[in-house]
């Protein structure tokens, strides 16, 4: 019997795969060229996935750029890793969420996010420490002040408002600056004290200055504050200044009011302040200020306070049902329950705001 052989019918084209690929992939311009993104929903993610999108915008706003530019950070061996490498390995270490220089070994291995850096190698935490020391701490400062102050000076041009305010870092190692002081969370617990300064709504941070924890109060935010506000342009200045009862001292308004800039600041309810209110509550010319609270102006002279000021007095009322926790002085047990304010009483919580406008 005679063997037949069929052949295969010859294929015809192929799909033009790579055509579908861009058509569903998503193109990115960074360091190390074009790159397309695809996603795939049915693989496991990696929390560095998004990282070509911020590269990209690394690399139209020219920040990265800018940043390496001006860095004080200087080499003369040619045996020394460059300046991109360092600072790149830096910043993937902190973007990986890093808080320790051992750290940055876990990201070595990355053969994909560094070259889209334009970055050569991922150096080692020995290279990171040594490049820190090299630098100067008074030329360090002024270079990330600037570097930071590039990122949002263009925003400044429409109005916008500053606020201030404190913030407690507990800390459980031996730093520079740890020292016991104000901590409402865990007392008697040293930490640092972060004084922050930003664009109220956005939280686009403008600068933060890091102190020992016994430097918490307003005063010591006076002079780094307005050396920041000097090196501003006036024309970008803030329509006003914001901040908590703690920023509303004396020394703080005086500081704005020498330097003609607006300020709104929460009082303390002290003794005098509690008799403004008081005064205040039987008069009749509340208006509606939003938000269920209602408001009335005045103007008051407190205690060590060169001149009287205008302030703003807040009332809310309170729900007819509110939650009351207390404490046996015997066993020490504390209990709560809720108590009923009666119809011919109306209870309300306050506010007192005090502003200037110049």
């Amino acid at each position: 019997m005679a063997e037949i052989r069929l052949k295969n019918h010859p294929g015809g084209e192929k799909k033009n795969t790579e055509s579908e690929y861009l058509k569903n992939s998503v193109a990115v311009d960074t360091y190390g060229g074009r790159v397309h993104i695809e996603w795939d929903h049915a693989t496991s993610v990696t929390p560095m996935g998004q990282l070509p999108f911020f590269i990209e915008f690394l690399k139209r706003t020219e920040l990265f750029d800018h940043l390496i530019a001006t860095c004080p950070l200087k080499y003369i061996s040619p045996n020394a890793p460059k300046v991109c490498d360092v600072l790149g390995t830096i910043l993937l270490s902190v973007l990986s969420g890093h808080t320790r220089y051992s750290h940055i070994t876990t990201i070595r291995t990355d053969q994909v996010n560094a070259p889209l850096l334009g970055m050569e190698n991922i150096v080692s935490e020995d290279s990171v420490r040594r490049a820190l020391l090299k630098l100067e701490k008074k030329d360090a400062a002024q270079w990330l002040s600037n570097a930071l102050k590039n990122c949002y000076l263009e925003m400044l041009s429409i109005p916008w408002v500053l606020d201030v305010d404190t913030t407690v870092k507990c800390l459980y190692g031996k730093q520079e600056g740890a020292i016991v002081g104000y901590n409402p969370k865990k007392p008697g617990r040293p930490s640092h004290t972060y004084h922050t300064y930003m664009i109220g709504a956005t939280r686009m941070i403008l600068d933060v200055a890091v102190m020992p924890g016994n430097e918490s109060a307003a005063c010591h935010t006076l002079p780094h504050l307005f050396s920041w506000l000097d090196n501003v342009p006036k024309e970008k200045w803030p329509e006003f200044i914001r901040g908590d009862c703690g920023f509303g001292t004396d020394a703080v308004m005086q500081a704005c009011e020498e330097r003609f800039v607006n300020y709104l600041f929460k009082l303390k309810q002290t003794k005098n302040v509690k008799r403004f209110i008081v005064k205040k509550m039987v008069e009749d010319n509340w208006e509606n200020a939003g938000q269920g609270w209602e408001a009335c102006c005045g103007e008051v002279k407190l205690m060590g306070w060169m001149q009287s000021r205008k302030v703003i007095v807040m009332r809310r009322k309170i729900k007819k049902e509110i939650g009351i926790v207390s404490k046996n002085s015997l066993t020490g047990q504390t209990s709560f329950q809720f108590a009923g304010i009666g119809e011919d009483i109306d209870a309300y919580e306050h506010a007192v705001l005090v502003v200037v406008s110049i």
